[in-house]
């Protein structure tokens, strides 16, 4: 894992860019380690902050639409979210609709989220605006946190 940190921040964005994917999608990935490294260099803080949102939210979709397939039985295989836990993060969301997307940034309940809302289908533009909004806000956060510690 070290070694795929250390080829992200040799790649400057673009690594910014491909971790945030990871990080966002289903895959257990920390962009932040790899944002550090990468102010650490001197890379822009706002560069970041721009590919590590676009990088997050492709991969928060990726997440979002594997619930939108609707196949419980690859998303207890293959990702390892349980059914029960998918049932439970759904009766939670009932009424409050697609607005608690902006919480989506939360490591592994944000993944589960974002899968509960595709399976129920959620208002998209809704979900991408406050997904986005939330990542985004995570990622400045991080940043301005990043640069306080330099």
């Amino acid at each position: 894992m070290e070694a795929l940190q250390q080829a992200l921040i040799d790649y400057g964005y673009w690594g910014m860019f491909l971790s945030a994917i990871l990080a966002g999608s289903v895959v257990p990935f920390s962009s932040e380690v790899v944002m550090l490294g990468l102010m650490a260099a001197g890379l822009d803080k706002w560069g970041l902050i721009i590919w590590a949102t676009a990088g997050n939210v492709l991969g928060a979709l990726l997440t979002y639409y594997l619930g939108r397939l609707g196949r419980i039985d690859w998303i207890e295989k293959y990702f390892h979210v349980k059914k029960e836990k998918l049932d439970k993060m759904q009766r939670c969301l009932q009424g409050r609709g697609a607005w608690v997307a902006f919480w989506g940034f939360i490591p592994i309940i944000g993944n589960v989220l974002l899968i509960a809302l595709g399976l129920m289908r959620s208002n998209q533009p809704i979900t991408f605006s406050c997904m986005s909004a939330g990542k985004f806000l995570r990622y400045v956060l991080l940043a301005y946190g990043i640069s306080l510690a330099l």
